[in-house]
């Protein structure tokens, strides 16, 4: 998910000191001149020299604007504003209207082109690139509209075509493209559903199949503020999530399903053919990852090896990104190059940098396809793609320009991409590196002594600070974006990619490349050992860091408005060239400041009413729960910054249960009961502040009460105590409604808040708290 640190060096070395024979190299070969000179910077933000007084503060700023309005500097603001009108798309309660907002966007950009001349310019340009955000989204959202199941459906006879294939650690998935569906008391038809199946049991990509299964609404959010899943399933076509049951049924299909069912079946014929030939000369984890990175099929890793890649900083090189594809096309640019350059006559009268830009970008097109072409991976294609294409018009290649373009294109095809960790986190560390390129690089590579013994001497050095430095740039730049989506920062991931990076740079990915081109031939098995044993390193610098002392970063969760501010911060100190940039360091303080000082919920609510977390005097959440639901404990535990896990027996201290439901305190003593049996509600109801229950609550309950009226329009809950009742955070929002998450039928409309019909007796065993104690006296 991280742009890693490795591709700043692939892609400097792939343009940096690469002029063809005859044309003299220059230390700046390569490197945009968008950042001022040491004399430019002078005039634009301090006295120039002779004048004896320093300008105003005034006259200062003004200079700064005027440098920062310069040009070539409208550009890399153009997808900044681009991007927020997609964020102000996701943010709507409801669906927005097509035309207005298309209308609107073309409007506002006939408006910018009148005003070309005018100082309003760039402002009305802005202003337009913010709306055609917000008409793109909301197009792209019309234009795969789709049903979404809002119930579970029981025994649904299902036949369709399979379109994709996971391999998982323990279970298998599928996507199915319905054909036909069939569901008593239903008439919902869906277009997409993906099934789990034994390991192994999964049918053949292109196969029609008929089967039954049980299908469940996509997964909301397990809390406010999480990953919402369902939006993720939405954009990819697909309503509903569930299981196989019986047997699958291939049979005859109705039709060839198309041309795009063909081209899955080639494409995943061809993966499961990679792997058969590496699982020929590795296995386990090591099998598993050299199969995640040629072809991007990485769920059946095992949970150790996946959780301490994470922990440790280099999960990033499990999820194909800009790393994998600069070295894939950096390894053939060079490739081809020096084979091109043996022959002396295309060597001294042909473009040959230009002919090995062009096959570097026909391979990464490959890598693009046989990794299964999602989001982040379209993203680094892109990416690559605007570089070479420099490379092969003449253009400089490592620009604010060029990710600026890249960043447009993404956005456009996909602008669900803007709310994907993928996306936030690798932008973040690309805006770094192209900074670091066209600010120390050129620096770090000049050297004073052109001597070839001093540039022998100086090479190893300069490559580790060049290494340590994009590392470094890299973690801190994606450090927002992964304390607010997995809660968690990595303090020692520099040391983890130092040590590991170099590795797969030089050996993990160029013998897994030798080993594809090496299969058709029955040669490959050597380049998988070798790849195996660069793996076996990887895995053992990811356990040693991961086993450090502090080093799991745990982060409690913060809003999304914190977030946005980091962002900003982090785009001001990127894009802005005067000393203006450092204003975004303190709009970064200032977010991380406000992200420290969020106040967690004092009870967390799951959607189904089955589990609820209580905050008791210790501090700690304490879990009341009628079903086993791994995946939220675990995401409930890590919003909260808490290092225990799901089977800790800590959870259930201070929880009271029997079958008719649970009771535990709050921390200022006053009683929360999950009832589980409708005849638990009357003793619930009189000795309870709160009352969590599944079913319809009596209308006379003396307690607050969160039932299933409530939870089925608002989703899981978070709420925070407020006096004698609490604050309410939902996960959709009053008049919320939008195509992934649409509004719950039925009456029922719910505010912000709980509040006491009657003062609710407390805990007469419970510690009493503070404010007790300040009102008795």
């Amino acid at each position: 998910m991280h742009v890693p640190v490795a591709s700043a060096l692939v892609a400097y070395r792939q343009v940096q000191g690469m002029a063809e024979p005859g044309r003299p190299q220059r230390a700046s070969q390569g490197i945009a001149r968008t950042w001022p000179t040491g004399r430019t910077a002078a005039a634009g933000g301090f006295a120039p020299a002779g004048l004896g007084v320093w300008p105003t503060i005034g006259e200062t700023l003004r200079a700064w604007l005027r440098a920062e309005a310069g040009p070539g500097r409208l550009l890399p603001w153009v997808p900044v504003a681009f991007g927020a009108g997609i964020a102000v798309y996701f943010a709507a309660d409801h669906e927005p209207v097509l035309w207005v907002a298309a209308a609107t966007a073309l409007l506002l950009t006939l408006g910018a082109v009148l005003l070309r001349r005018s100082r309003l310019f760039v402002p009305a340009l802005l202003i337009a690139a913010v709306a055609a955000g917000f008409a793109m989204a909301t197009w792209k959202t019309a234009r795969i509209g789709h049903t979404v199941l809002a119930k579970p459906l029981y025994s649904v006879s299902l036949s369709g075509f399979v379109e994709t294939r996971d391999i998982r650690e323990r279970t298998d998935r599928f996507v199915l493209r319905v054909t036909a569906m069939e569901a008593q008391r239903s008439d919902v038809r869906l277009d997409r559903v993906r099934l789990s199946v034994r390991k192994g049991t999964a049918p053949e990509v292109g196969s029609f199949v008929q089967l039954k299964a049980r299908l469940m609404p996509p997964i909301s959010p397990v809390r406010p503020g999480s990953y919402d899943f369902a939006r993720d399933m939405f954009f990819q076509g697909i309503g509903a999530s569930g299981f196989v049951m019986g047997a699958i049924t291939a049979s005859v299909p109705p039709d060839a399903g198309g041309l795009r069912l063909r081209y899955a079946a080639f494409m995943q014929g061809l993966r499961d053919a990679i792997d058969a030939r590496i699982r020929a000369t590795l296995e386990g984890d090591n099998r598993a990852i050299a199969t995640a990175l040629l072809t991007g099929r990485r769920d059946a890793i095992t949970t150790p090896v996946n959780d301490a890649m994470f922990v440790s900083g280099l999960g990033h090189v499990l999820s194909i990104s800009g790393y994998h594809m600069a070295v894939v096309a950096g390894v053939v640019f060079f490739a081809v190059r020096a084979l091109l350059a043996l022959v002396p006559g295309l060597a001294v009268g042909f473009a040959i940098k230009k002919w090995s830009a062009a096959a570097a970008l026909v391979a990464a097109a490959f890598y693009l396809l046989l990794s299964g072409a999602e989001v982040a991976t379209q993203r680094s294609f892109f990416m690559t793609a605007v570089v070479l294409i420099a490379v092969m018009v003449d253009r400089r290649a490592i620009t604010f320009r060029t990710l600026a373009v890249a960043a447009l294109i993404v956005l456009a095809v996909a602008p669900e991409a803007l709310v994907h960790p993928s996306f936030q986190m690798s932008f973040a560390a690309t805006l770094g590196l192209v900074a670091l390129v066209q600010i120390g690089m050129p620096n770090l590579f000049a050297s004073p002594d052109h001597s070839a013994t001093a540039r022998i001497a100086l090479w190893g050095g300069r490559e580790i600070a060049m290494l340590f430095g994009a590392s470094l740039i890299a973690g801190l730049a994606t450090t927002p974006y992964a304390a607010f989506h997995f809660h968690r920062v990595t303090p020692f991931g520099v040391l983890a990619n130092l040590a590991a990076m170099p590795v797969v740079s030089a050996l993990v990915m160029p013998a897994g490349l030798l080993g594809l081109l090496a299969a058709p031939f029955g040669l490959d098995g050597v380049f998988w050992w070798l790849m195996g044993i660069g793996i076996d390193w990887m895995i053992a610098v990811s356990r040693w860091v991961a086993a450090l002392p502090g080093a799991v970063g745990r982060i409690p969760a913060f809003g999304s408005a914190a977030l946005v501010a980091a962002s900003l911060g982090i785009i001001l100190m990127g894009l802005l060239r005067t000393p203006l940039r450092w204003s975004g360091a303190l709009v970064l303080l200032g977010a991380i400041a406000w992200g420290l000082s969020v106040r967690q919920p004092d009870i967390l609510i799951a959607g189904d009413g089955a589990s609820v977390a209580v905050r008791g005097g210790d501090g700690r959440l304490h879990l009341i729960r009628a079903t086993k639901d791994g995946f939220l404990l675990k995401e409930w535990l890590a919003a909260d910054a808490d290092p225990r896990d799901a089977a800790s027996a800590s959870l259930a201290d201070g929880v009271s249960c029997d079958e008719s439901g649970c009771v535990t305190p709050l921390a200022d003593g006053r009683l929360v009961a999950l009832a589980l049996r409708i005849d638990a509600l009357a003793d619930d109801c009189s000795r309870a502040a709160l009352v969590v229950t599944a079913r319809p609550a009596p209308a006379d309950c003396a307690a607050m009460v969160v039932d299933r009226q409530r939870l089925t329009r608002q989703g899981a809950l978070a709420l925070t105590r407020n006096g004698d009742g609490f604050a309410v955070q939902p996960v959709r929002a009053r008049g919320a409604d939008r195509p992934w998450s649409p509004a719950a039928a039925g009456e029922g409309d719910f505010d912000g808040s709980l509040a006491p019909k009657t003062a609710a007796p407390r805990n007469p065993d419970a510690t009493p708290s503070e404010a007790d104690l300040q009102a008795e006296d």
